[in-house]
């Protein structure tokens, strides 16, 4: 959990990586670093999420690179956030004194996050000042494949081999010798460190105070929209800030996860890149960040939805950043994985599966778009009713569903689900604004297909509706997120039994979900996986709308207890041990912190009304 005045601890590593608890998170809205306890950046893409990490010792701590300043005979350290920000605070503890670390990804000053411009400085600010005693203080600067460096007037100039594109340039208030140096600091001194990319700064004065201070300003002026009354504030004020990291500012993208390839669990061979920006993700991003004051960054993520759409010409399940094809996926053999868990991969194999959710995603974030007094062109209401028609008879055929598996397609009742909410959005925005189309066969394919999946996907022997649409297969926590897209009602007896089945059977502990049972819902990947966070969440929130208000505090409390000491969650918990896995931090475990408390707030509100 946050704590504001967070105790120090030793740092710990296990086969050379430290856990991803002790790690914290830093971005300026095209790009995003992690930040170690112990003083290490062992992640960073430049120029923006998805590209090549100039930094990526989290993959292979001997090879992949890393931009470290950290005392020597480290003894103990902590972290935290200025309050409201995305600068953080590390302190670390040595044998001889203790110095403060305060790290940025630099904003331009008098920068107004609330608007879709660039606000960057493409500029990684690194400051150090010695609090008590005295340290020496070692700097190491190594992009993966080795650099080379040259002294200019105002710093080094540095050739990452592995990246010429990148023209990259560290500045100093105190002389560098090179990319590997010491600097023996009493209390009170600094060492500002300024690295750049793209456009220099470097002729320009050298202020690394005020960049940070411009920083943190430009930060919590954008929290001044945050707007949230309920359990865990503190949790949900950081989730909102981690969702800011994770947007491509902009564009409007959200990617899933800034990082690629952390495994999910620790040595299995479930390892995906995530640093794109999936249409589920960006939907559900939606309903989050309206409903706790920014409209805003809700607008751009349902713009940027629907010129996707329109660009692509049909429906992709993700994109890259800008909105184009994700890369083909492939292996990377010279980086050992995180922990020794490969392979690493680049690029995403999933991007052109069929997957029917996605007809519904986009029907509902157009729907969202007019509600919220966006404009609809005809060309692309001609295109969005032909998506419709397309939802009308898809839901009938395999597809690779929301989990993304790579095995051999089915007829997922997830699946079905949101087809039929692309006809219900459909004929709702047909109806509410007297545009052309097929209204009524939509509204009735709605009504009919709702029917379908409660009569159809329900096991007797089960008793619970099952994942696939003609009640064969397993159990799916996917199934808790129909009453959130109003597919079925929550309170439907079916719909409770469903809940009640996914909470036993399902269970990980603890309150954890697996999303299904690998042995009874094959997906094509060898191993198990740990337990989805989300799915918990989606928990809470049909307990909640099934009147179990008091269950789902209980249980929204206990994950909110699994955040690290800086607010942070993963893609998934290994039951075991508690520890992290997955790709790190998620956005869609802080969607599920986000919307999981505002629903929370709302019954309580209404049960004392």
């Amino acid at each position: 959990m946050i704590n504001s005045d967070p105790p120090f601890r030793p740092v710990r590593r296990t086969d050379g990586y430290l856990p991803l608890e002790d790690l914290g998170l830093i971005g300026d809205g095209a790009t995003a670093a992690l930040v170690g306890l112990d003083g290490s950046i062992p992640w960073l893409c430049l120029p923006r999420f998805d590209a090549e990490p100039l930094f990526c010792g989290l993959l292979d701590h001997a090879r992949g690179g890393h931009f470290t300043m950290t005392p020597e005979e480290l003894v103990e350290a902590r972290q935290r956030y200025e309050p409201d920000t995305g600068v953080l605070v590390t302190e670390l503890r040595s044998a001889t004194g203790l110095v403060q670390v305060t790290d940025a990804l630099a904003l331009r000053s008098g920068a107004d996050l609330t608007d879709d411009a660039p606000v960057d400085r493409a500029e990684l600010v690194r400051s150090a000042v010695v609090l008590a005693g005295n340290v020496r203080l070692r700097v190491d600067v190594e992009p993966r494949g080795g650099a080379q460096a040259r002294a200019l007037l105002s710093g080094l100039e540095v050739r990452a081999y592995r990246r010429p594109d990148l023209r990259l340039h560290l500045r100093a208030n105190r002389p560098l010798a090179g990319l590997h140096t010491t600097h023996d600091l009493e209390q009170g001194d600094r060492l500002d460190l300024v690295l750049s990319w793209g456009r220099f700064h470097r002729h320009h004065r050298f202020d690394a105070e005020a960049m940070l201070r411009g920083t943190t300003d430009a930060w919590r002026r954008w929290m001044t929209h945050f707007h949230y009354e309920g359990p865990e504030e503190p949790l949900v004020r950081r989730a909102a800030i981690t969702l800011k990291l994770c947007d491509h500012w902009v564009n409007g993208s959200l990617v899933a996860a800034p990082t690629s390839s952390l495994p999910a669990p620790i040595g299995g061979v479930r390892n995906w890149d995530y640093r794109y920006a999936w249409i589920r993700d960006a939907a559900f991003a939606v309903f989050a960040m309206r409903r706790i004051g920014f409209a805003g960054e809700a607008g751009a993520f349902l713009g940027w939805i629907l010129d996707a759409f329109e660009q692509s010409r049909r429906p992709r399940i993700m994109y890259d950043v800008d909105g184009s094809p994700v890369p083909d996926e492939v292996e990377d053999g010279e980086l050992e994985g995180y922990r020794r868990s490969g392979p690493v991969r680049w690029g995403n194999g999933a991007a052109d599966q069929r997957q029917h959710d996605i007809y519904g995603e986009v029907l509902d974030c157009a729907d969202q778009w007019l509600r919220s007094g966006g404009d609809l062109q005809p060309e692309l209401w001609h295109s969005l009713a032909g998506l419709a028609d397309l939802a009308g008879q898809a839901w009938r055929q395999p597809d690779q569903g929301i989990w993304e598996v790579r095995g051999d397609g089915r007829v997922f009742t997830y699946s079905a689900g949101m087809c039929q909410v692309a006809v219900d959005r459909a004929a709702a925005i047909g109806e509410r604004l007297g545009l052309p189309g097929q209204v009524a066969a939509w509204r009735a394919s709605a009504e009919r297909l709702r029917q379908l999946i409660l009569a159809q996907s329900w096991n007797e022997e089960t008793r619970s509706l099952s994942e696939h649409l003609d009640g064969s297969g397993g159990l799916d926590a996917s199934l808790l997120a129909l009453p959130l897209r109003g597919v079925v009602p929550a309170d439907h007896p079916r719909m409770v039994a469903t809940t009640r089945a996914i909470a036993d059977r399902l269970s990980a502990g603890g309150g954890l979900l697996y999303r299904y049972l690998h042995d009874q819902s094959p997906d094509g990947i060898s191993g198990d996986e740990g337990a989805f966070l989300l799915c918990s969440f989606w928990l809470v929130d049909n307990l909640v709308r099934q009147g179990r208000v008091g269950e789902a505090g209980e249980l929204y409390a206990s994950l909110c207890a699994r955040a690290s000491p800086l607010g942070l969650l993963p893609e998934q918990i290994d039951p075991s041990t508690g520890a992290f896995i997955g790709n790190f931090p998620q956005a869609f475990s802080h969607i599920g912190v986000i919307a999981s408390g505002v629903n929370l707030t709302r019954a309580k509100a209404g049960a004392t009304a």
